[in-house]
């Protein structure tokens, strides 16, 4: 796969740096991408999303979830056992593991929930009121003013 060089894109940008970081993690070829726990991201709701993550063997004391820069961080570690087992066959998983998810701005965990051998966590996108879209209304005619203008008069 080729490799691309994003150094002219930090010199002619200012404020792009962490896209720039992004496109070039999302492209490097020698990140291997984590398989455990398997994991399914659903959207609940038009600004609801919930990610399910198959926990088998893992008690919620067992489980941490964590929020830090934009990014969702749950992780796993199983206590020490105090006696040895020995397995004819062993399928289910229960090593550590810290699965990592990228956040978009303006989305938080809401809440998080255990059943079923099953991790679910919440989440809501949250725009605030100053960058939703707004609709302007438009005056109609030649003397129409604007009610939050305030007429001025020009001195000489």
């Amino acid at each position: 796969m080729r490799s691309f060089d994003f150094t002219p894109l930090y010199r002619a940008s200012v404020g792009f740096d962490q896209i720039a970081d992004m496109m070039d993690r999302v492209l490097s070829d020698n990140v291997p991408s984590p398989t455990y726990p398997p994991y399914n991201i659903e959207k609940t709701a038009e600004d609801a999303y919930r990610i399910s993550i198959a926990v088998a063997g893992f008690s919620a004391d067992d489980l941490a979830i964590e929020v830090k820069e934009n990014a969702l961080v749950v992780s796993a570690k199983r206590p020490e056992s105090e006696k040895e087992t020995s397995y004819l066959h062993r399928g289910i998983a229960t090593r550590a593991f810290e699965r990592r998810f990228q956040l978009a701005d303006h989305v938080r965990v809401s809440g998080a929930s255990h059943e079923d051998g099953m991790l679910h966590i919440e989440l809501v996108r949250e725009v605030p009121e100053a960058l939703k879209p707004r609709r302007i209304e438009i005056a109609r005619g030649r003397n129409a003013i604007p009610t939050d203008v305030v007429d001025a008069k020009a001195v000489n």
